[in-house]
């Protein structure tokens, strides 16, 4: 069979991919020895039966909440179509969860029962436990072999797949009937994302909303590719490609980073999801190979790089697929028409021989089996971009949020247009909107040019937009109105109808592995320093945290440094190393912060923020104006 399976749910999707996928691979395992164990539709999707059986007989009720955290691997899937085959709709969070979003998500999304990876997990879940009275049920995917280390309440998986055989074997089949009462209405579910006061919201998505990014996908995949998965499955993006990926029969082999390089080799993905740091990375790292071969193979490289950027460039000018902020006059497409035409001439030969001899080696670093990948979670750096679409590994980057399930726009293979994030998705309206006014700036009937070209928020409408926060009509009021979500991004619709993101309005940092960062809990933390009067963390689209400071002279004093004003407190060297002190001390594991969220550059500003200037009159901070006004400084902390 080929084509893409539709259903109204996700629930009787998942159920018809095992009998319509059979035998062909879902997914595969990687072994010890580097090696793949496949796992069919078919066994998938018994397996999961068997496992909604022993759920529903524990009492798991139609559109429960089940919690899932777990980093990606087979049982996550397995759990996930489980708890879709009981009725119930899942809340899923990795493994890094720390204690207190487990003691607030659980709590506020109402369950009851829980999937846990590990034992590591499962200590977590342990030591918040009297802050969860709804909790009656926890499942462990791994461990647990000496059943004396499990509690009262406490599951093995392979257990309960044993329990729920019994009951197939006896003849139940409930989960059956829960599945043919699920309406596309119902949950999905609900993923938890931090929102500008940094309490997580939980972003209510519904099967139906699901199914239309299937419905909508607008390039074709069949189940001949081979997905390689890397990002964490529990955000939207890699979920919803999850989702894509069983309805067109795709096999996904689950990697990591540690791991990715080999399995690249091994698997030899056709297709994969992926962050831009991914690429950053594996930029530098065939940048760094070529420049320590001999002269003659970085002569060539240079070579096939510029015969290969201006072919691809030429090809999409004519192709109408060049950045187009201002539209085409008559009198420079001509002139740039003669331009490129001759390029191409002069170019395309010396192309053809050395994407053989160089580029064709560069691709194999992929597998060379690729068709594309989809970037998002973030901005991909504009020279990562075109290096990869020059050489041949066509990047697809998209655009979207988890209230939008994820994808508002994506390039495709026939619109690769550099510099934006492509068409917008079918079935999806976009407008930009003027800031402080609210004036539609596009499209706009009355100007000849619909508002191509004018920066705004952007704005979305569609299939695919969230139901709202959970138990959060407040916050689903301030970006949800009249089936219009503001997205918080700043964005242009460019003259060949591509969309591109030309920064934010709210204040959610993206780094450029697509962690989420709230700024503000970071913030209110490092305030608490005697030695720290303001600050502002910034860090939108690159790798990690740096922090604008406004250090506090009287803080200082009190320490034994005095300075008659700030310029002078920045020239003072103890200040720094106390001032990394700080941030070491307030922002670390043990008060509650991840890995990424923790500060891994500064800069000491000369004076403080003022109201009227960089606070607004509530002091809060005007982010975007700190960020223009001081990009000089920030510009340095992350090339330092």
């Amino acid at each position: 069979m080929t084509g893409r399976i539709s259903a109204p749910t996700l629930a009787s999707l998942y159920a018809k991919a095992g009998v319509d996928w059979g035998d062909h691979p879902a997914f595969a395992i990687r072994r010890h020895d580097g090696s793949f164990r496949s796992i069919s539709y078919s066994q998938w999707r018994d397996r999961s039966l068997v496992l909604a059986e022993a759920l529903i007989e524990l009492g798991v009720k139609q559109r429960e909440h089940v919690a899932i955290l777990s980093n990606n691997r087979f049982e996550w899937i397995l759990a996930d179509a489980a708890i879709l085959f009981s009725g119930g709709a899942d809340v899923p969070r990795a493994s890094d969860i720390t204690e207190q979003e487990i003691a607030y998500i659980l709590d506020h999304a109402d369950v009851e029962v829980a999937f846990v990876e590990n034992e590591s997990v499962l200590s977590k879940v342990r030591a918040v436990r009297d802050q969860l009275p709804k909790l009656r049920l926890l499942i462990l995917m791994e461990g647990g072999e000496n059943k004396e280390s499990l509690q009262q309440g406490d599951h093995r998986l392979r257990d309960l797949e044993i329990r729920g055989e019994v009951l197939r074997e006896k003849g139940s089949r409930e989960a059956e009937k829960r599945i043919a009462s699920v309406c596309p209405e119902d949950l999905f579910t609900i993923i938890y994302t931090s929102g500008t006061t940094g309490v997580p919201k939980g972003v209510q998505l519904t099967h139906s909303a699901i199914a239309s990014q299937i419905r909508n996908l607008p390039f074709e995949l069949t189940p001949s590719d081979r997905a390689l998965s890397i990002l964490p499955i529990w955000h939207s993006y890699e979920r919803v490609f999850q989702v894509i990926s069983i309805s067109c029969g795709i096999c996904t082999y689950y990697t990591s980073l540690r791991y990715l390089a080999e399995d690249l080799q091994v698997v030899r993905p056709t297709i994969m999801i992926s962050a831009p740091r991914l690429w950053e990375g594996l930029y530098k790292k065939i940048l760094g190979r070529v420049e320590s071969g001999a002269s003659s193979t970085r002569k060539l490289f240079v070579a096939a790089r510029i015969s290969a950027h201006a072919v691809r460039r030429a090809e999409a000018f004519f192709r109408g697929q060049q950045l187009d902020l201002r539209g085409r006059n008559p009198f420079v497409f001509g002139a740039l028409a003669v331009q490129h035409a001759v390029s191409w001439i002069c170019f395309i030969l010396p192309h053809g021989l050395l994407d053989k001899l160089v580029l064709k080696k560069l691709r194999a670093v992929v597998g060379g089996c690729f068709r594309g990948t989809i970037s998002g979670g973030g901005a991909l750096p504009p020279h990562v971009d075109e290096f990869f679409n020059d050489i041949g590994i066509p990047v697809l980057e998209g655009y979207g949020l988890t209230e939008s399930c994820p994808v508002l726009a994506v390039r495709t293979w026939d619109r690769l247009v550099i510099g934006t994030v492509g068409p917008v998705f079918p079935e999806t309206e976009i407008r930009i909107v003027e800031l402080g006014t609210g004036r539609i700036l596009y499209p706009d009937p009355s100007r000849s040019d619909l508002g191509h070209g004018l920066r705004g928020e952007i704005h979305a409408k569609g299939p695919q937009i969230m139901k709202g926060y959970y138990k959060d009509p407040e916050g689903t009021d301030k970006v949800l109105q009249e089936g219009w979500l503001a997205t918080g991004d700043l964005g242009i619709m460019t003259f060949n109808k591509c969309l591109k993101i030309v920064g934010r309005c709210k204040e959610t940092i993206v780094l450029l592995g697509g962690e989420n960062v709230e700024p503000l809990p970071i913030e209110s933390r490092l305030l608490e320093s005697p030695l720290i009067d303001q600050c502002m963390v910034v860090g939108q689209d690159k790798k990690h945290l740096g922090l604008l400071i406004v250090p506090s002279l009287s803080g200082f004093a009190g320490v034994g440094i005095k300075a008659p004003d700030l310029a002078a407190l920045k020239h003072h060297s103890q200040c720094h190393d106390l001032l990394r002190s700080e941030m070491i001390r307030l922002v670390s594991g043990s008060t509650g912060f991840k890995a990424f969220e923790r500060i891994a550059s500064f800069d000491m500003l000369e004076r403080p923020f003022e109201v009227g200037e960089e606070l607004t009159m509530t002091f809060k901070l005007k982010r975007h104006v700190i960020a223009e006004r001081y990009v000089s400084q920030i510009e340095r902390m992350f090339t330092a």
